[in-house]
């Protein structure tokens, strides 16, 4: 009896093991129709871009000094030639009265000098008269042109006197205006950096400070991003660009390529890039943007709008596609490609619309003739069935 039910044991654990070498392979694939539609070929940005201010100035000043005032507050819009700030300078101011009185000075004396001048002259010009009707000597002619050529040449050195120290009273007036920060440009104040009573001096070579303040435009931006040194050469000025910002999430915005930049940035450990600039269009409504939000941009190089297309993932080695066909089988077939993208292909010759492609066909290791499947939903949809066909 026992040795029955050894034999039974035995039989199903063979039994078991020839079932399992035989089982039938589960193969799960998912498929795709191919249709018309959109396909573009687009280049995208290595890192992420930023926002940028179409105007931001990291205002300093030339001098150094005690800060005496600060006239503006973080986020306060200012107008052209606003003071900001302005450093202590009484010194200055005095030097400049000084400079005014110099001038005035200067000037009296210049009217003086210039007014004896032209008394000598008329003296010397009434001698001259006289010496013709023989009632003057030569002498007496002689010493009163002479005195007016002297009083003739004082009054030209008084004038230029006059002018010396205006140009005195100019540089003590652009001397203190140094002390003073004005504003550039429309904008708002991002930043300041300091306190009434500290101590502000300007950069040295090589030994970077903070800004005094930090003034950008609000309403007006652009996007800056890098591109790989390979794609640089494929962009040009006023191709269109998808922008999309991660403050903005489920957004996209249009602009074109404005400016790229005519050197590819060297930095370490990192790969060489092409710095480009990117203008929104103005037809569309912006969101408040700021300046230093992250950006991803698309840069459209080529696009057709019906073309065949399949998703990307289907191809195999650029020209080499499987697909389900009416019988359920899989098949393989060589086709010809056009524009790409991540996203979609354009197939120029080798399918035909509503041809089902298999996505996933890289993962299947064992595709054999004759299997069958069961299409799937779109990929798009995001969704998948297993088909199980025999051998």
């Amino acid at each position: 009896m026992i040795k029955k039910i050894s034999l039974a044991i035995l039989l199903i654990a063979a039994g078991l093991l020839i079932w399992q070498l035989n089982k039938f392979d589960i193969l799960t694939v998912e498929t795709a129709n191919v249709d018309i539609g959109l396909t573009e070929t687009t280049v995208v940005n290595t890192r992420a871009g930023s926002i940028t201010a179409c105007q931001r100035s990291k205002l300093a000043l030339s001098v150094g000094g005690q800060i005496a005032a600060i006239n503006v507050k973080e986020g306060q819009q200012v107008k052209r030639g606003d003071i900001l700030l302005n450093l202590w300078n009484k010194d200055l101011k005095a030097q400049v009265h000084s400079a005014e009185a110099s001038v005035v000075a200067a000037d009296f004396t210049q009217r003086s000098l210039c007014i004896v001048n032209q008394s000598d002259q008329r003296e010397a010009f009434r001698l001259s008269n006289l010496i013709t009707k023989n009632l003057a000597s030569q002498g007496q002619f002689d010493l009163a042109q002479a005195k007016a050529h002297a009083s003739k040449a004082a009054c030209s050195s008084a004038k230029a006197s006059w002018q010396q120290t205006k140009a005195m009273l100019a540089q003590a007036q652009a001397i203190i205006e140094k002390t003073y920060l004005v504003a550039p440009f429309d904008g708002t104040v991002g930043e300041i950096s300091g306190e009434i009573g500290e101590f502000s001096t300007p950069s040295p070579p090589g030994v970077p400070t903070p800004p005094a303040i930090d003034l950008l435009t609000t309403d007006c931006h652009y996007v800056t991003a890098p591109l790989d040194e390979v794609d640089a050469g494929k962009i040009a000025l006023g191709m269109p660009v998808r922008i999309t910002l991660d403050a903005f999430r489920g957004q996209m915005f249009m602009g074109k390529v404005k400016r790229i930049a005519a050197y590819v940035q060297d930095y370490a450990k990192q790969a060489r890039t092409v710095d480009i600039e990117i203008v929104f269009d103005t037809t569309q409504n912006l969101p408040d943007l700021l300046a230093g939000y992250s950006v991803d941009v698309e840069i459209i190089l080529a696009s057709a709008s019906n073309s065949l297309r399949v998703p990307t993932d289907a191809i195999i080695d650029n020209n080499t596609i499987y697909i389900l066909n009416n019988l359920g089988m899989i098949e393989k077939k060589n086709i010809s490609l056009g524009l790409a993208n991540w996203e979609f292909t354009e197939v120029t010759q080798g399918l035909k619309k509503a041809d089902k492609v298999i996505i996933n066909a890289a993962n299947i290791v064992n595709i054999r003739a004759g299997l069958s499947a069961v299409s799937t939903q779109e990929r798009r949809q995001e969704k998948s069935t297993e088909y199980t066909n025999n051998d």
